[in-house]
């Protein structure tokens, strides 16, 4: 089969000269792919095999492991000794930003050459086994043309999904991308705003971060007042909130306001990263699900730095414990360290740091996809699911690292590598 190739006839001209109608069966309107593999992990659980996958115009309709043939008009994708996986979803990425750059030269770039730059890293991203992209920061709505050319199937490339520009104050973090509210009013316009472009989350930049000149992580952005007014504000008009927040006094508020997500989630405190298990515990019982942005050391950081890295996969191991719904990213083109298709990398990190194989696949596969809120159709093989697939050698649950030398990744019923 040849890549990203539907099977069947395109349909037969009538006869009779005069009627030119193209007559087109249902039969061929019906792209069929059946994946046979040696196992596989469903995003929750693993299926020893042998498993025969089928899809049909790009959702999971069946699995067998009975080791039964493929039904006829179908092409057939035989993988032989390898497992298959969900898909991976990162649900916190930059596509437009380019890693070895300076993110505050976004300001600055023709738009044109941001969306050639996001297309190609998506293009990494895909070719890594990341079939779904959640950006939470891009400079204007550009990405939502490239969004839908996606869906609709113009062009291969991932799911995504897009925030646009965060919301911040004047000369906050990441104000460089166009964002800046201070106001109440100009935050509530702001939530209108990214509502009639068309954006799947809002995203808020709750307290100070750790890359913006001048910015100030262990501080909120915004008072709790404005913060309740924002979440009533995109809620009314069915977008969900996920904000940045470091400080454990923006979390708290964030909790209060009754956000859906925290990214990075650091609980940075004058002590250092000190989580607080009152708020853990709320989290946990309103929902609000966290995405862990994985950092691995590099070079020999200043050590309350190295204190607050070291400290990122236990506290994710403890907010999963305690019934958060934790999804595992990688803040991807933010600097040299988080390429876009860094995913399967840091994954093996948290792995070596504690976490299970199990816990660490889920949280980028079924997971992930619920942190998103694409969880009834992505991270899952099941029938009903989109079929994003990848396939590795061997088990992943004990060895992660076949995650590292991804050997096929079907995207919609397409093989694209």
């Amino acid at each position: 089969m040849q890549t990203g190739q539907r099977a069947g006839a395109v349909g037969a001209s009538s006869s009779n000269a005069k009627d030119r109608t193209i007559r087109v069966s249902e039969e061929d309107l019906v792209h069929r792919l059946a994946i046979r593999a040696a196992g596989l992990f469903d995003g929750q659980e693993f299926l020893a095999g042998p498993v025969l996958v089928m899809s049909e115009n790009g959702s999971i309709v069946d699995i067998d492991c009975s080791g039964a043939h493929p039904p006829e008009h179908a092409d057939m994708l035989d993988l032989r000794d390898l497992t298959l996986l969900p898909g991976l979803v990162d649900a916190h990425t930059h596509l437009s930003w380019e890693p070895q750059g300076n993110p505050e030269e976004l300001l600055f770039e023709d738009g044109e050459r941001l969306l050639a730059r996001a297309r190609l890293h998506a293009g990494q991203a895909l070719s890594a086994g990341i079939t779904t992209l959640r950006d939470l920061g891009s400079r204007g709505f550009d990405l939502a043309g490239l969004r839908e050319d996606y869906r609709r199937g113009r062009v291969v490339g991932p799911e995504l999904l897009i925030s646009g520009p965060p919301i911040t104050r004047s000369k906050g973090h990441g104000w460089f991308l166009g964002g800046v509210a201070d106001s109440l009013d100009q935050v509530i316009a702001a939530v209108a705003e990214r509502a009639r472009r068309g954006v799947d989350w809002v995203k808020v930049m709750a307290t100070g971060g750790f890359t913006t000149q001048g910015s100030d992580p262990a501080r909120p952005n915004y008072d709790l007042e404005t913060m309740r007014a924002l979440v009533r504000s995109a809620h009314a008009r069915g977008l969900p909130v996920t904000a940045h927040a470091h400080a454990t006094s923006g979390i708290a508020d964030l909790v209060e306001a009754g956000v859906d997500g925290i990214e990075h989630c650091t609980f940075y405190t004058s002590r250092g990263a000190v989580l607080d298990a009152t708020l853990v515990e709320a989290m946990a019982e309103q929902g609000i699900r966290a995405g862990i942005t994985l950092a691995r050391p590099q070079g020999v950081p200043e050590p309350w730095i190295q204190d607050i890295l070291d400290r990122v996969v236990p506290h994710a191991g403890e907010l999963m414990r305690a019934g958060v719904r934790v999804a595992l990213c990688t803040d991807a083109g933010i600097n040299p360290a988080r390429p876009h298709d860094v995913l399967p990398a840091d994954l093996v990190y948290a792995a070596d740091r504690g976490l299970s194989g199990r816990q660490v696949l889920a949280a980028a596969t079924s997971v992930a996809a619920e942190v998103c809120g694409v969880g009834h159709r992505k991270g899952r093989i099941a029938p009903g699911y989109d079929a994003d697939l990848i396939a590795v050698s061997g088990n992943p649950l004990h060895d992660i690292r076949a995650i590292l030398e991804v050997r096929a990744v079907v995207r919609a019923g397409l093989l694209v590598r």
